[in-house]
This record gives C-alpha cells, sequence and structure tokens, in this order.
C-alpha cells in the first residue's frame, strides 16, 4: 500500500487514510462526536460541581488531602496504589507542600470548565487535552474507575478536534480564529 504524499515547499504532507479522514475530519461523524463529548462532558461537570459544593475540597482541600494520602501509603504486602516512585515522590511533595488546599480548588473547577467546554462544544480539542491530562493523573495516583475509559474518550475527541466542536461553537469559535476552515469553506459544506 503507497502513502499519498503531497510535497510542498517547507516539506512533505503525508495524507490520512480514507477511514481517518472520516471518523476524524469529515462533519458527517459530527453527531457521533457530538454524543461522545455530551457523555464525558457531563461526566465532568457532574464530577467538578460536586466537588464546588463540598466545603473538603474547596475550602480546605481535606479532600484532596486524603486521596494523595491513600495514594502514597505503600502497604507491607500487595502492591501499591502507585505504580512509579516518581509519581509517589511528586504527590509526596505536594503533600509536603501542603499544595492540597489551592490544587483541590484548581481540579474542582478545571472538572467543571471541561465539562461546559466540551458540552457547549467550545475548544473541544483543548478541552479534551486537560481532560485526559486530568484522567492520567488519577490513573497514575491509582484511582482506576471510570478514568480509562475518560481518557479514552478524550484521547477520541482531541484526535476529532476538527468535527467534534462541529455541533457546537467551535463550528464559528474555529471560523473566526481561521482554523480548520476558512469562512469561504464552511459557507460551501454546510
Amino acid at each position: 500500500m503507497s502513502e499519498k504524499v503531497v510535497t510542498t515547499r517547507s516539506g512533505r504532507v503525508i495524507e490520512d487514510p480514507p477511514i481517518a479522514k472520516f471518523l476524524f475530519s469529515d462533519t458527517r461523524m459530527a453527531p457521533v462526536w457530538l454524543v461522545v463529548r455530551v457523555l464525558v462532558g457531563l461526566s465532568w461537570l457532574q464530577s467538578g460541581i460536586g466537588k464546588l459544593q463540598n466545603p473538603a475540597w474547596i475550602q480546605t482541600g481535606e479532600a484532596l488531602r486524603g486521596f494523595w494520602e491513600n495514594a502514597v501509603q505503600v502497604p507491607e504486602s500487595g502492591r501499591p496504589p502507585i505504580a512509579f516512585d516518581w509519581y509517589r515522590n511528586f504527590l509526596q511533595s505536594m503533600l509536603n507542600a501542603e499544595a492540597y488546599v489551592w490544587f483541590a480548588k484548581l481540579i474542582s473547577f478545571g472538572e467543571t470548565l471541561i465539562g461546559i467546554a466540551l458540552i457547549i462544544g467550545a475548544f473541544v480539542g483543548i478541552a479534551a487535552f486537560f481532560g485526559a491530562f486530568m484522567n492520567w493523573n488519577f490513573v497514575m495516583a491509582g484511582s482506576a474507575s471510570i478514568n480509562g475509559l475518560m481518557g479514552l474518550g478524550a484521547i477520541l475527541l482531541v484526535l476529532a478536534w476538527k468535527t467534534a466542536g462541529y455541533w457546537g461553537l467551535d463550528r464559528w469559535l474555529l471560523s473566526w480564529l481561521g482554523t480548520p476552515w476558512t469562512r469561504s469553506n464552511r459557507d460551501h459544506s454546510t
């Protein structure tokens, strides 16, 4: 199978295979990405609002402190929640610095903002990237829960950033910013 290559002055551009173009660049997939981003967004929004209403998250950070303290524990037998020493050391340094007080607020507001952005389709690729980054951190801290599935959804939304928000605000925001569609291309595709 030969790849389609376009040569430009600045280098070579390797074209995506048809299935990748269809899944991640074709506006006919926008309804599918709408469902994915709203489901992932609702989960983030629900989690974030729950934390914003909890003083242990938003005022004292005690909820995050407890999570981190449990995560850094190394049991006498069995496996510790955190598989990598460097990540355990990172969380321990955050505990020692009492960073949980401000970091819990960052997580609470971050989850809420990611949820809102995904639901309304605003800067979907960026919101999904930060969601995937948070999921990765939760998994690294030993909390599997739904983080693996949420992370997969977020990665797919990052890959589909051009069309994932097409049925949302990105259709106008990204056009206004000049990417990925020009105004004339958008007018012809609707």
